[in-house]
């Protein structure tokens, strides 16, 4: 099996999932809370250790020491879960238990990050962001070759154009092809490479695709709170996410950029079906004759 499309780089794995064209998702954002939770974690331990140490020497003499012990276990998890986490970040390269490490972040660090930085007076939107970056490094290295047709484009229904009367919640290749959104590049993009692509109004039916589909991997284009809820609902399958452009605020002629939507496709497609010279976002109407 040939491997994976390189996007291991730290600049291509930020431009994947941009908010906007001039500001990136601060990865490192996630990492330093992460960091910080820990330190606030070990703290709280402590004084729950410490507290009660008098009034457990007095119930019995080894009390203070088992509870001690117990309070170190579940120190020595956590830091190791961090660390882990960073390692898979810095190598960019699949190590043990790395679903279940996805798994952590999901359910227990993002929520607890979330606090954490809004008591720093950092915004839900940039933790979000930075959490969706972190997730779709784990993906990369998590996720090996997949076939197209187990691959899902899952796509919001803002991107198309808001006075077209087609309807392509239901069937995506009702799209008339007029140009006027990027739905018409996206179902250029779906028969190139033959994958399927759906578009949701909502969570509920984004759910309901997806148990349909049963895919192996979600490309998922939205903004960062949909993005986010996605990602922890679909958990244990693996989301790489793509935020994207509000030009006209949100859920509103939305826009995604087709080059980098195609380079994370590309990255879970073997190499012959990946070439890049069979398509390119700039070249769709040459691909539609």
């Amino acid at each position: 099996m040939s491997k994976l499309v390189n996007l291991s780089n730290s600049s291509e794995i930020s431009e994947l999932h941009q908010p906007d064209r001039t500001k990136r998702p601060k990865k490192n954002l996630f990492i330093v809370l992460m960091l910080i939770t820990c330190i606030l974690m070990v703290v709280m331990v402590f004084l729950l250790w410490w507290v009660p140490y008098v009034g457990l020497a007095n119930i019995h003499p080894y009390l203070p020491m088992a509870l001690l012990v117990i309070f170190s276990c579940f120190i020595v998890f956590e830091l190791g879960g961090a660390l882990t986490l960073v390692l898979t970040l810095i190598r960019k390269k699949n190590l043990f238990f790395n679903q279940r490490i996805r798994g952590l972040v999901i359910r227990l660090l993002f929520p607890l990050l979330v606090v954490v930085g809004r008591c720093l007076g950092i915004s839900k939107d940039e933790v979000r962001c930075s959490f969706v970056a972190i997730n779709n490094e784990l993906v990369l290295a998590e996720t090996a070759e997949i076939k197209p047709e187990k691959v899902l484009i899952l796509l919001p229904h803002c991107l198309q154009y808001h006075g077209c009367n087609i309807r392509i919640t239901g069937n995506i290749y009702n799209c008339k092809g007029c140009g006027r959104c990027k739905i018409k590049d996206l179902v250029l993009l779906s028969k190139k490479y033959k994958v399927p692509v759906a578009v949701a109004t909502g969570g509920t039916l984004a759910r309901k695709i997806v148990v349909q589909k049963r895919p192996e991997i979600i490309i998922a284009v939205a903004c960062g709170r949909d993005l986010t809820s996605g990602i922890q609902d679909s958990y244990p399958i693996p989301v790489y996410g793509i935020l994207n452009y509000r030009p006209f605020g949100p859920c509103y002629d939305t826009d995604v950029n087709m080059e980098l939507l195609e380079r994370g496709l590309k990255t879970f497609l073997n190499d012959e079906i990946s070439d890049p010279a069979r398509y390119s976002a700039s070249g769709a109407q040459q691909i539609a004759s």
